[in-house]
């Protein structure tokens, strides 16, 4: 959803010009709103492809039938079958478009839906891939942490600490498993009077275009996200990529410390590991081509808070049950 209103800034942006009239419709926002927009016929429509199925399911007063360009922006995503299934949303859309139409599909990763759908596409379909070897950019600096389970977030809290009295005005980013995580990490981290708002997809859209603001604006310097902000989101000058958890899937790696050292810029992933997770590392680390170097901290700093994080951490989780 964020995406689709970042790239209607683009829009705006550049078709200002030629008086271009675009149309965002995602979910969580009022759809009579959208309907009546839609009505207007834009000449560009950005959507996720739910609510612009439902749409099309629930009303006769617009058509995609004159469409000329359909593109799918992260089409890997798109196309991936499993919990966020987007299979019967985009039959319904590909069912309103015409048959005579350009199909665009951009994905930062190719994955093995893609290649079979590039093998069975009965007109041959135009193709290219970047030529880089290596997933990461040079300006990243990737590193790991090694710790126990039982005491990941002393860990955080102290990584956090750390960053924000050497480098006060820097952008941070730590990347959660799950809605819980996310929330309860705010919620502590807010205790310890650092200045974060959290981003995942159990809030409503309205909370999470207001965190996305006041996090992009610099009135708060660090975010706590699950991969809803890991893709595509184009979140300038963040110095600081904290993986709260080891990633299961190198592509998820990738997606996540892209958001930093963008344009050109330097920054840091950091990558909390526990002893379950090496396996996990090592496969990043052949996908990436780049071996990842231990972050070193002064263990006694941890451990003069881990009782304190350890019991704020257990207020937050009944508070936010």
């Amino acid at each position: 959803r964020e995406l689709a209103y970042q790239i209607a800034e683009q829009f705006r942006v550049l078709g200002k010009p030629l008086g271009l009239k675009d149309c965002v419709v995602v979910g969580g926002l009022d759809m009579v709103a959208q309907a009546l927009e839609l009505s207007r016929k834009p000449h560009v429509v950005i959507a996720t492809p739910g609510r612009l199925a439902d749409h099309l399911r629930s009303s006769s007063t617009f058509s995609l039938k004159k469409l000329k360009f359909l593109v799918l922006d992260e089409a890997d995503r798109l196309l991936e079958q499993g919990c966020a299934d987007f299979t019967a949303d985009l039959e319904v859309i590909l069912e309103a478009v015409p048959a005579r139409r350009q199909t665009l599909l951009f994905s930062a990763t190719l994955t093995a839906t893609l290649t079979e759908l590039r093998a069975l596409a009965a007109n041959r379909p135009f193709f290219w891939e970047a030529a880089a070897e290596v997933r990461t950019v040079e300006q990243l600096e990737q590193r790991y942490l090694l710790v126990p389970e039982a005491v990941k977030d002393a860990y955080l809290v102290h990584l956090v600490q750390t960053f924000q009295d050497e480098h006060e005005d820097w952008a941070i980013i730590i990347f959660t498993k799950t809605c819980k995580d996310c929330q309860v990490l705010n919620m502590m981290l807010r205790k310890y009077k650092f200045p974060s708002v959290a981003l995942h997809s159990m809030m409503k859209q309205k909370q999470r275009f207001a965190a996305l603001a006041k996090f992009k604006s610099s009135i708060f310097k660090i975010l706590i996200a699950t991969d809803v902000a890991a893709r595509g989101l184009d979140i300038p000058a963040v110095q600081v990529v904290i993986n709260h958890n080891t990633p299961g899937l190198p592509k998820i790696y990738i997606h996540r410390v892209g958001r930093t050292a963008r344009a050109g810029r330097k920054g840091i992933a950091i990558t909390l590991v526990t002893q379950y997770d090496i396996h996990l590392v090592h496969a990043i680390e052949e996908e990436i081509k780049v071996k990842l170097k231990e972050f070193s901290v002064e263990e006694q700093l941890v451990l003069d808070i881990l009782t304190q994080v350890n019991v704020t951490r257990r207020e937050c989780e009944i508070v936010s049950v």
